[in-house]
């Protein structure tokens, strides 16, 4: 009689634990139809944004075929990221600076971007192509790497400064400013607005009263800047 207690005992547990079961599935939420194996964070019923992330997936796992090359002057951020050793945060970098200050027009031109040095360059020689025009010489680099060439102009009207020199802090335009590395239009403008409205710079170390330059922006800028 006992033995037959205890065997209807146990079967009562067990049905209730699979009731349990039957009963956790029953209220765990359904899942998003077309739940993305890309992207499973995304809600199911974003379409445009898991098929742009599947685009971009199947770009970056494309490798450049023998021969094949990348505009740089022209190339997106996903075509930019197929070169060697160019990762997402490069090839931003690479595309701003050429929205900002215009086509590289060679790959010496590449050196104007942080990150950008000979060892790079050479990997990116045989992958690479520039259809584009440098706009403008760059302060900072040696002669025969600028865009320019050794003559250190760009096209003709250049503002920049003939040789690399210094760009002269008090007077140059706001266009002029951007011939030296880091400074982009939005940072120039706001230099020749600080200038117009406080007076002129008695030293290059007086930049950094401008909101966004601090003193390291300083160093970097020093070598290409003369005031007053």
């Amino acid at each position: 009689m006992a033995v037959r207690d205890e065997r209807r005992a146990v079967l009562l547990l067990a049905a209730l634990a699979a009731l349990g079961g039957v009963y956790r599935i029953a209220r765990a939420p359904a899942a998003h139809p077309g739940a993305s194996l890309i992207a499973p964070e995304l809600r199911g019923e974003d379409v445009a944004r898991q098929a742009a992330l599947s685009r971009r997936a199947e770009a970056l796992a494309r490798p450049l075929l023998p021969g094949e090359r990348v505009d740089v002057d022209r190339a997106s951020v996903e075509e930019l990221e197929r070169l060697p050793r160019i990762g997402r945060e490069l090839a931003r970098r690479i595309a701003e600076d050429r929205d900002a200050r215009g086509p590289f027009g060679g790959l010496a031109g590449l050196r104007r971007v942080t990150g950008i040095g000979p060892a790079l360059l050479a990997a990116l020689e045989r992958a690479t192509t520039f259809s584009g025009t440098p706009r403008q010489a760059w302060p900072g680099l040696g002669a025969a790497e600028r865009p320019g060439g050794p003559s250190g102009r760009g096209a003709a009207g250049d503002p920049c400064p003939a040789d690399g020199q210094p760009v002269a802090l008090n007077s140059a335009t706001a266009e002029a400013l951007q011939c030296v590395r880091g400074i982009g239009p939005a940072l120039a403008a706001r230099i020749v607005q600080d200038r117009a409205a406080r007076g002129p710079f008695g030293r290059i170390e007086e930049l950094d009263r401008i909101p966004g330059i601090g003193l390291r922006l300083v160093g970097r800028f020093r070598p290409f800047l003369r005031a007053p």
